[in-house]
This record gives structure tokens, C-alpha cells and sequence, in this order.
């Protein structure tokens, strides 16, 4: 390998400046940004319509307060956006020679301070009270000085590099932060600037373009020539958007190589993943992390060349260097064959199957994970020999749980190709039990990439029966169910929690809710337990009435009773899907049955919690109990329905919403009609949900008596349906947070007073949905140690 820092360019036949032009150009990103600065923009102006918040006031007042004495600092930072910071901007490039950056600065600089300008006089003056006067009796909106500043460093940024950039927008917050000292500009006002300058950047890229955004032959040609390598042609090779450019080279000598471009990082695109299992998954091999493309193209080299010293078969690595004014590039031998995932079944023979596990093996025998085994990376030569492509995710040195979790990969990727059983059979035939058994536990989807699951789309269930034939294929059992609560969870959600009770108390008064906990009635709150409990004996009755097969009540009922545990600490219930599928699929039912029942229980609870909630709103509503509650109207409302109807309609209308929305939906409305049929069923999957649904709203009511006693029970039952409902569709476990917020808005709505409205929720949400969260500990490591789970 041979990797170099950036090539110099003296002596070579393309100058450094001929390499900035070469690169310019345009991409999909900047169009986008363009757009998000444009929608962004559009907000502040519609909040900038209404009076500034307090909080805006509050900022405004504590940069009032900076001492006098730096005046002079903060008045010298506001010239930069004007006229004299355009001007000193651009005699700065021309002297250096950059005549494209002179004049773009100077166009940029121009245009965003203009587009103030006329922001200002069609949207006037903020008015504001006592003491907070600007000039003139207002505020101008934006501050033209942050949006010149804005698009100087988003125009110039990518020819002067990384630096630049950061100088750039520190010198952007600095100059807001003078603005607002100096009392020409509230907060709001300063962020538009910055997205005002922001945007006419963007725009500059779009119609001017900007280094980096394109890869150049002739660079590429003048860098294989240095290395000696005596490029003969050059042919772009067909690429995806947001994957690495890649080039086949025909050398002098008779040789083909492939260079690979990397413009930029592709681990970027996993942070949402990374997230999610940080969340909702235990001891999870997370990515190792690198800083820049030319890290990552000299990380794949190394790992590369380590691999080929172990025995592996994998292009021959040649060049991998950085290149100025151009991404970073990867040069290798091709090596002639077709990918894996272009075969079919057929035309893979279990030879080959062996082969590629022996790779695997030599692979694991050196420590090393590749992490992105998708059967695309895997190349079959002309004499049906593989080869292993792509050591970007890789990682060296590598332990147990991380070749494990890179053998599950494998055994994903080569079953959407030729199948689960012969993937199955050939790998036990291949390789130890111990390391297959290791990769069985990381057969599931929060430990495996998005880039791996996606080859199983066209089989729904392909990761299931993989699972399911191996473990009958070891002599195993399914992997029992994994806490899906990490150290880091628990902290997170005891924090949420802590802002929560310590926030909403400062509606009323926190020592007013004190005092009314203290005088609470103690067995109305005893009754608020025992409600808890019984819904979720409610719960698991729901639960068998959701299943064709019987499952038996008090061990269905102890596996909710954990659920209460796993699902109400987990973003979104995770781990209540988990648990039940897991306990389920020990009883017997295959994994698609298995998630069938879990999904027509949640169907069923929702189909009621509908019911009941439209009509106990229309039955309260009529009955005059909302007396505070006001629904807005007029044309914003109404654009805005119909806008969420057609974006709505577009997305079911699509043909993701048609696989991922309608044809499930259709699978569990008819599962829903089936179980009417059922008279048995049918009271057990419904009635479980409506005792569920009813009992939990009567354990809000019982909170309500213990510190208030005029109230409509019927209508607290309503509004904890009403506002549980919408509550848990925010991501947060439990809901935490927006469930409280939608009880105390449906209780205001009522009439309740503030301070017992605040204890009763608080009261409530801690008795009935978070203490059972300590049995359930208990219960979830005895149903463990049971193998129930």
C-alpha cells in the first residue's frame, strides 16, 4: 500500500488552482439545504408575527447586562455585516488572486443584506412593551449584519476548508450576540439573519456550484500516474447517490484497476441506527469511529491487507492516498466475477457455500469483523472462487461478540440468496457449534444494520425463519428475551422523569402540590394501586384473546407483569413486543404467529380505545362538561387539515405505504373479523382492552378524589383514554412527558383546578404506571431463570 498526504501538485501537469475548478460543481445536498433554510426562514417569520415570547425577552435582557467596557469590541464585530465587511472580504481574495471568491462574496454579501433590507420594510418593526424599546420604538427583523456574515462563511467555506467554516459561524454567533447586546436585534431576529444568509449560500452553490462536489478523470489520471501505475483510460462506472464514486482504470501494462472515491463518510449515515440500539438493545458491538474520508479510506486499506495476510481472498490493494481539491481514493486490482446477490439460487452450489464459509472462517481466525457482509460484497470469480469486498465498516482486532454479531450477518445475507435451509445445513457443516450458536443470539433486528435487514425485504419473515432453523438445527432452544434496558436508559428516563414532576408543579405551585399530597385521602390512593395492577390482569387477558392457540392465564399474566418492566422503559414499548413475541414463540408459535397476536392485541386495544374515546368525547362534550375546552377554527385549520389529508393520501398511495402500511393494515383488520366470530375470543381481545382501558381511567378518577371530589368520573375516564392514547405516540418510554401534559390539558378542559389537576396526574402516572415497574423486575429475572422468556 502506498498512502500519501495530499499530492503536490508542483511539477505535475494540472495546477493547483486548475484542481479547485475541476471539483466545482452541484449536488442534491445543497438543494436541500437550500430548501430546509428556506422552511426554517419561513417559520421565524410567522413567529416573528406575534409578540416575543418571554423567554426571547429574558435572553434579550441577560446580553443587555454584558459590561459596558467591551462595547467596543461588540460595535467593531457588527462591521464585519455591513458594507465595510463585504468590501474587506473581497479585497482579501483578490489579493490572494481568488477572483470566483471575490466576486461571489461580493454578490452573496449583497444580496442577503438586500433581502433584509426589503424584509424589513414589508414586515415593519416587533413591537414590544416597557422596558424592552429598540430603535424606533421596535425591532427590525432580520439582523441584515448575521445574514451578511452568514453567506460570507457559507460561500467561502469550501475554498478555504474546515477551518474557515468554523471561524466562519463562530464569528456568525458573535456577531449575533453583538447584535442583541448592542440592542438592535432581539434573539429571533438573529437566527433569521442566520438562516437568511445561510440560505442565499446555499443558493450560490446551487447556480455557481462549489469545490468537492465533483470528482474529475483527469485528477484521478494524474494521481495513478505519480504512483507509477501508467494509467492508460479511464471509465466512470454507474454509482448510487450516496455511495462512493467508483472508476475502472485500464493501465499501460495490461492490468485493470478500480478506484473508489470517497467524497464522503459512509458511516454518517448509521447515527439514527446507532441511536436506536443504544436505546432499545444490551451489549451492542457499536461501529468503530473514524474522523475523515481519508481515515476511512486508509482504515479500509490497513484492515484490507490484514485480511490478505490471513489467508483471504480480497482485491489486491494498491493505492490509497488523499488527493487536494479532490476526495479521498482507493485504488485495488480488479478482480473479474460477478456479486453474489446478482446470482441465483440455482447457480450456487454448496461448494461454493463451503468456500465462502471457509473465507468467513480464516476471516474470524485473524479478529476480524467485516460488518457489512451484504451478499453484493461477496464477488465470485470466473473458476467460482469468492472474494470478500468492502472493508469500510470493518474492524481489526475484533473479540467474540463482535465476529459473532458478523457471522449473523453472513448467514442473513447468504439466506436471502439461496435460502434458509441451505444456509443453515452448510454453515453447521462448516463451522463450530460454538460460533453459530454465538451468531444465533445476534439474529435479531436491533443488532443487525439496516443495510443487512434490507436483503430480506422480499421474505417478510426471513430473519424468523432463520432463526427458528437454526436454533432446531444447533438442538437449541430460541434465544430467550434480553433486557432491553441499559444503564444509560435508566438514566435517561430518571432524568425525563425528574424535569417532569419538578416542571409541571410550576403550573400551579409546587408548594400548594406538596401541601395537597400531604393531605391527601390515603385510601383513594390505595385504590389507585390496586387499579395499576388489575389492568394489567386486564391486559393479559386481552393478550390470550388475541391468540388462536390457548396460552395459559397466570403465566401470560406474570410474562405482562414483566412487560411492565421491559415496555414502559423502552422508547416506544420495544421491549413490551419483545418480551410477548419471545414468550410466545417458547410456547411453540412461530415467529410470523408470534408477532401476528402481538400486533392483533395492539389492534384491538386501539380499535377500542377509539370507540370509547369518540364517544365519551361526544357524550361529555353534550353533557357540558368541557367547559373551558375551545376547538379552533378559521382557513389556517382548515389548509392545515387538508395539507395532513393529501400528504396522508400520497404516503398510503405509495409503494412504501402500500408494503409498509395498507397491506398490514389489511392483514390485521381481517384477523380483527376473524376474531368476532370467536364469541370467546372475541370477549377476551376486546373486553381485556376495554377493562384495560377503563380501570386505568379510573385509577386517574381515584387520584382526582384523594385531592379533589367534584369532578365527572365518567369524563376523567375519557379524557385519560383520550390523552394515554395520544401521549404514547411520542417516542419517549411510557410517554413520558407528553402524557402527563395531555391528562393536565383534558383536566383543565374540565374545569379542574390547577393544583389538584397537577397532583392527580403526577399521583396517578407514578402509582399506577411506574410502580408496577419494580415487581416487574423481579418478575422478568424469574420467568428468566424459568426459561419462560
Amino acid at each position: 500500500m502506498d498512502s500519501t498526504e495530499p499530492s503536490p501538485s508542483e511539477g505535475t501537469g494540472i495546477s493547483p488552482r486548475s484542481r479547485l475548478r475541476l471539483s466545482i460543481g452541484r449536488r442534491p445536498a445543497d438543494l436541500l439545504q437550500l430548501a430546509l433554510a428556506g422552511g426554517l426562514l419561513t417559520l421565524s417569520v410567522l413567529l416573528a408575527l406575534v409578540s416575543p415570547n418571554p423567554v426571547e425577552l429574558a435572553i434579550y435582557q441577560q446580553l443587555g447586562r454584558i459590561p459596558a467596557i467591551s462595547d467596543p469590541l461588540w460595535v467593531v464585530l457588527t462591521w464585519l455585516g455591513t458594507w465595510a465587511g463585504i468590501a474587506g472580504v473581497a479585497v482579501v481574495a483578490l489579493y490572494f488572486g481568488w477572483i470566483r471568491v471575490a466576486l461571489l462574496c461580493t454578490a452573496s454579501g449583497a444580496l442577503s443584506w438586500g433581502l433584509a433590507q426589503v424584509m424589513h420594510h414589508v414586515l415593519g418593526l416587533r413591537p414590544v412593551v416597557e422596558p424592552y424599546i429598540g430603535p424606533a420604538g421596535g425591532f427590525p427583523f432580520p439582523a441584515d449584519e448575521v445574514a451578511v456574515v452568514a453567506a460570507l462563511t457559507v460561500v467561502a467555506s469550501p475554498y478555504l476548508g474546515g477551518l474557515a467554516r468554523y471561524v466562519g459561524w463562530w464569528l456568525t454567533a458573535l456577531v449575533g450576540i453583538a447584535a442583541v447586546h448592542l440592542g438592535g436585534h432581539l434573539p429571533l431576529g438573529v437566527l433569521a439573519g442566520a438562516l437568511l444568509g445561510w440560505g442565499v449560500g446555499m443558493l450560490c452553490h446551487v447556480v455557481w456550484g462549489a469545490p468537492g462536489r465533483k470528482v474529475s478523470d483527469q485528477v484521478i489520471y494524474e494521481e495513478l500516474e505519480l504512483a507509477g501505475l501508467k494509467p492508460a483510460s479511464i471509465v466512470a462506472l454507474r454509482h448510487r447517490s450516496l455511495a462512493p464514486r467508483e472508476f475502472g482504470v485500464d493501465t499501460e501494462d495490461g492490468r485493470t484497476l478500480r478506484v473508489k472515491v470517497v467524497r464522503r463518510m459512509s458511516r454518517r449515515a448509521g447515527s439514527w441506527y446507532k441511536i436506536k440500539r443504544l436505546l432499545t438493545l444490551l451489549d451492542v458491538q457499536d461501529e468503530p469511529q473514524l474522523s475523515t474520508p481519508h481515515h476511512e479510506v486508509e482504515h479500509e486499506a490497513y484492515v484490507t491487507l490484514l485480511a490478505e495476510r490471513a489467508g483471504v481472498r480480497t482485491p489486491q490493494v494498491v493505492l490509497a492516498c488523499d488527493v487536494k481539491h479532490a476526495p479521498a481514493l482507493l485504488v485495488v486490482y480488479e478482480v473479474s466475477g460477478r456479486r453474489l446477490s446478482e446470482l441465483r439460487g440455482a447457480e450456487i452450489d454448496d461448494e461454493l457455500l463451503a468456500a465462502i464459509w471457509a473465507q468467513l472462517a480464516a476471516l474470524a481466525a485473524a479478529r476480524i469483523a467485516h460488518h457489512d457482509l451484504r451478499a453484493k460484497n461477496i464477488l465470485v470469480d470466473n473458476e467460482n472462487r469468492p472474494w470478500l469486498l468492502s472493508f469500510t465498516f470493518s474492524h481489526a482486532g475484533a473479540d467474540e461478540a463482535r465476529c459473532a454479531q458478523d457471522l449473523a450477518e453472513a448467514l442473513i445475507s447468504l439466506a436471502s440468496v439461496v435460502g434458509t435451509e441451505r444456509t443453515v445445513s452448510t454453515a453447521i457443516r462448516a463451522l463450530p457449534r460454538e460460533q453459530l450458536a454465538a451468531a444465533l443470539r445476534n439474529l435479531i433486528p436491533l443488532a443487525l444494520p439496516r443495510r443487512i435487514r434490507n436483503q430480506a425485504e422480499r421474505r417478510r419473515y426471513l430473519l424468523a425463519e432463520l432463526r427458528e432453523t437454526l436454533a432446531d438445527g444447533l438442538g437449541l432452544p430460541i434465544p430467550g428475551f434480553r433486557s432491553p434496558v441499559r444503564p444509560i436508559t435508566v438514566i435517561g428516563l430518571l432524568l425525563i422523569g425528574a424535569a417532569v414532576y419538578l416542571l409541571l408543579p410550576e403550573l400551579s405551585s409546587m408548594g400548594e402540590v406538596l401541601t395537597a399530597v400531604q393531605h391527601a385521602n390515603w385510601v383513594w390512593l390505595a385504590v389507585v394501586v390496586f387499579t395499576g395492577f388489575l389492568a394489567i390482569l386486564l391486559s393479559s387477558i386481552s393478550v390470550q384473546g388475541s391468540s388462536r392457540i390457548p396460552l395459559p392465564f397466570w403465566r401470560t399474566f406474570l410474562v405482562q407483569l414483566a412487560a411492565a418492566f421491559t415496555g414502559r422503559t423502552t422508547p416506544g414499548g420495544a421491549g413490551f413486543f419483545g418480551i410477548n413475541v419471545v414468550y410466545m414463540e417458547r410456547l411453540g408459535l412461530r415467529r410470523p404467529l408470534a408477532v401476528g397476536v402481538t400486533l392483533l392485541n395492539q389492534a384491538g386495544t386501539g380499535a377500542v380505545a377509539f370507540v370509547v374515546a369518540v364517544i365519551g368525547a361526544f357524550g361529555a362534550g353534550m353533557s357540558g362538561t368541557f367547559t373551558t375546552l375551545s376547538i379552533p377554527t378559521g382557513w389556517p385549520v382548515v389548509v392545515g387539515a387538508i395539507a395532513v389529508v393529501v400528504v396522508g393520501a400520497v404516503v398510503v398511495g405509495s409503494p412504501w405505504g402500500r408494503r409498509r402500511i395498507v397491506r398490514p393494515a389489511g392483514e390485521v383488520g381481517r384477523e380483527l373479523l376473524d376474531t368476532l366470530r370467536h364469541p370467546v375470543r372475541a370477549v377476551q381481545l376486546f373486553g381485556g382492552a376495554f377493562g384495560y382501558l377503563v380501570v386505568s381511567g379510573l385509577g386517574l378518577a381515584a387520584s382526582l378524589a384523594a385531592f379533589h371530589t367534584e369532578f365527572s368520573w365518567t369524563a376523567v375516564t375519557v379524557v385519560f383514554i383520550v390523552g394515554s392514547t395520544l401521549g404514547h405516540l411520542v417516542p419517549s418510554p411510557g410517554g413520558l412527558g407528553a402524557v402527563e401534559a395531555a391528562l393536565l390539558a383534558g383536566l383543565g378542559a374540565m374545569g379542574v383546578p390547577a393544583t389538584a389537576a397537577v397532583t392527580a396526574v403526577l399521583v396517578s402516572r407514578l402509582l399506577t404506571y411506574w410502580l408496577p415497574v419494580l415487581p416487574g423486575i423481579a418478575v422478568f429475572r424469574y420467568l428468566q431463570h424459568r426459561g419462560v422468556i
